[in-house]
């Protein structure tokens, strides 16, 4: 076939569309669907802002391919590589592990000498779990420290970063750096509690952190909950010090408000010495960064496994978690975590499970919280195919959010109860990526990613591609590709 000059741009895309179906031999709907089409431009959003791909599970025919080879920020998407490669490699009971040592002899509840804590990436440290780490030196008998509590946070070599960097938001806890002790993700949680027979709210702080004061109360108001956040006017200036001096509407009962920590280089000192005292425990010296001994630990505390962790990872797209777990794949095969280790991990893993990968492919830190991440539709569905194929699918899947239940994808309308998709979305990126189960039981790979300044304004757009794959379009692609593949076998 001869192009012509007189062809338009939008005829050009369709015929190379059918070319490629030409030599390929494969019948992919190479057009989005009408209602995708119609979300778009009610959103004002055009149509090559988004690449798409839908293809049944097990099969290597797309049903649907629109500019699937398009390299594309997916946002948090890139998860997905990070916890199927971790999956793999480390297995799905895998476990991180945090020793502690009780150096120095114990004597009337006296500990003459040093705890060392040496963190090895465990994304799970949450408060609960460092409160039972101290529980159990408390239950080796001390009480008092005359010494420090030492911190070994040399497993992982991260640069120092701004919080405020990325996105200007610094107590967003999505911000949070990794470390490779990372207690309760660098953050706290203020619970606002009203008590309408004195007119105030109570508020409570946790994990306690020394040397950060708050307002232990604030009037309430009759105003609706709107955006109360907004109505207790917070101060955050000050690292040792939150004032917050409006009001907490009456009509919200009880909320509570997670940030990340005003100063988090000083965050693990005011955490453990906080935690420490709230035990009733004393503490003689300070809280430092050190080097653990070569001794055997004294014990040690066990994170969950894996499969459960991941599942925090992707139905909450929690991204200090995700970069945790990338970080660790470097440590574990590497020998020192850090992001370059990490990268060359995982772009080998995915070599070995996927195959040639795309050339304008970026895996940033593992998270997706980067403006630098890129990957194609087609990669991704490729990724997801070789994980139902894989030994660690159940895992996987199940720890993908399921469209209005639960995680990221709650509030979604679309297939309800019967997809599991990885949600991303950043201010100009939004998009999903998983499985859709069709009421007919046959099971489809989707993947759909929109990058453009409103990408978040069209993600009806996406849950019409989710409905559109759930529905009798995609079943009649499916008869019709079988159909023209059963003429193709029986030809001479």
């Amino acid at each position: 076939m001869k192009l012509t000059t007189w062809m338009s741009p939008s005829h050009l895309r369709q015929w190379a569309g059918l070319s490629c179906l030409v030599v390929s031999g494969h019948c992919a709907a190479q057009g989005l669907p009408a209602e995708v089409e119609s979300a778009l431009q009610k959103a004002r959003v055009p149509r090559e802002a988004m690449v798409a791909m839908v293809q049944e599970v097990g099969t290597n025919t797309p049903l649907l391919s629109w500019q699937a080879n398009q390299a594309v920020n997916p946002a948090s998407l890139m998860k997905l590589f990070t916890t199927y490669a971790a999956l793999d490699i480390l297995g799905a009971a895998w476990t991180w592990s945090t020793p502690v040592w009780v150096e120095g002899s114990i004597q009337n509840g006296v500990l003459n000498g040093n705890l060392v804590i040496k963190g090895q990436g465990d994304p799970k440290l949450v408060m609960e779990r460092l409160w039972l780490l101290l529980r159990r030196v408390q239950q080796l008998g001390v009480r008092e420290i005359r010494g420090d509590i030492v911190l070994d946070r040399s497993a992982f070599s991260v640069p120092a970063q701004n919080p405020a960097d990325f996105d200007g938001e610094p107590l967003r806890p999505y911000n949070v750096s990794p470390d490779a002790l990372l207690l309760n993700y660098k953050s706290v949680v203020l619970t606002f509690t009203p008590d309408p027979q004195r007119n105030l709210a109570m508020v409570s702080m946790d994990p306690p952190l020394t040397q950060l004061q708050s307002d232990s109360s604030v009037p309430l108001s009759s105003a609706p909950c709107g955006d109360w956040r907004g109505a207790l006017k917070a101060d955050f200036t000050q690292a040792q010090l939150l004032r917050l001096s409006g009001s907490y509407p009456a009509s919200c009962g009880e909320r509570i408000w997670p940030m990340a920590a005003t100063d988090p280089s000083a965050y693990n000192q005011r955490a453990l010495q906080g935690m420490w005292q709230s035990l009733g425990g004393q503490l003689s010296g300070k809280v430092r960064d050190g080097a653990a001994p070569g001794t055997p630990p004294t014990f040690e505390m066990t994170s969950p496994g894996l499969a459960e962790v991941i599942r925090d990872i992707n139905k909450y797209s929690n991204n200090v978690m995700a970069q945790q777990l990338f970080l660790t794949l470097g440590l574990t095969q590497r020998g020192l975590g850090t992001s370059e280790n990490a990268r060359a991990v995982v772009r080998q893993w995915a070599s070995d499970r996927l195959g040639e990968t795309d050339r304008e492919w970026v895996i940033d830190n593992g998270s997706g919280l980067s403006r630098e991440s890129r990957v194609s539709a087609h990669m991704l569905a490729r990724l997801l195919q070789s994980a139902w194929a894989s030994p660690v699918m159940p895992e996987l899947m199940s720890s993908l959010p399921v469209g209005g239940v639960d995680g990221t994808m709650k509030r979604s309308k679309a297939n309800q109860g019967r997809t599991h998709l990885k949600t991303g979305s950043l201010r100009d990126a939004a998009g999903v990526a998983g499985y859709v189960l069709h009421p007919s039981g046959r099971r489809y790979v989707l993947v759909a990613i929109i990058n453009h300044p409103d990408a978040n304004a069209a993600r009806p757009a996406i849950e019409a591609l989710v409905q559109w794959a759930s529905g009798p379009g995609v079943l009649r692609k499916a008869v019709a590709g079988q159909s023209q593949a059963n003429e193709r076998g029986s030809n001479p």
